[in-house]
């Protein structure tokens, strides 16, 4: 009994832990700054338009800072579309790395985003059966009904984490490829705050591990499509 609470308790930490510390890194560098020229949104439409890529939008969003490629869109939340914090950079300039990794044509962004589109088709299929299963166990009365419910949660479930894991590479190419060069090269933040950028930059990547570990303990979403 005591192994198996010290294994729910180190597997609930393995979850847990990474997004705690995501959270406290983009917290600890989240105040406000008068010596920063400009807010993340501005920084994302200057570089964005430094590098010739003006038919992208940036525009504020509640759904969680992300580019969106079909609208062409860097979304940023409100503390970071408006904040003058070194938070609200980093995370501008990792969006805006997506950006650069679309305008490229990336072949691991373009992998990445058919699997994601695959898997938001693939999900709804995978949930059918899932719901399917309580119906055909009424009219059928047959425990076999439950081999779809069992498709349908392990279609989930591999699918989420596939999307998950070739996505992982993406978020740090857009990290340390695309945005730590903007950040380095553009004279956006002073060199003493380049420490707290790489160290954000690092978070905005692990995210995603984070999100995977939590897809490994949890029922997978159905319908969504992840962002980047």
């Amino acid at each position: 009994m005591i192994v198996l609470v010290i294994i729910v308790v180190l597997a609930l930490l393995l979850v847990f832990l990474p997004s705690m510390w995501v959270h406290h890194v983009m917290e600890t560098h989240a105040a406000e700054r008068d010596d920063i020229p400009g807010t993340g949104a501005e920084f994302a439409r200057h570089a964005l338009d430094r590098l010739n890529l003006g038919h992208i939008k940036v525009e504020p969003t509640e759904q969680g800072n992300h580019y969106d490629p079909d609208a062409k869109a860097v979304r940023l939340e409100p503390r970071f579309m408006t904040g003058r914090s070194v938070s609200a950079i980093v995370v501008a300039a990792h969006e805006v790395g997506h950006a650069i990794q679309d305008d490229i044509d990336l072949p691991s962004f373009r992998r990445r985003m058919t699997l994601a589109r695959t898997g938001l088709r693939l999900s709804w299929i995978a949930a059918a059966f899932m719901w399917a299963a309580p119906l055909l166990m009424a009219i059928g009365k047959t425990p076999a009904a439950l081999v779809f419910n069992v498709i349908g949660f392990v279609g989930l479930g591999l699918m989420s984490i596939a999307t998950q894991i070739t996505t992982l590479p993406v978020e740090f190419d857009a990290s340390f490829k695309r945005a730590l060069p903007l950040l380095e090269k553009g004279g956006y933040l002073d060199e003493r705050d380049m420490p707290a950028a790489r160290s954000l930059l690092q978070a905005a990547a692990y995210t995603y591990v984070a999100g995977l570990l939590r897809t490994l303990v949890t029922i997978p979403g159905i319908g969504r499509m992840p962002r980047l």
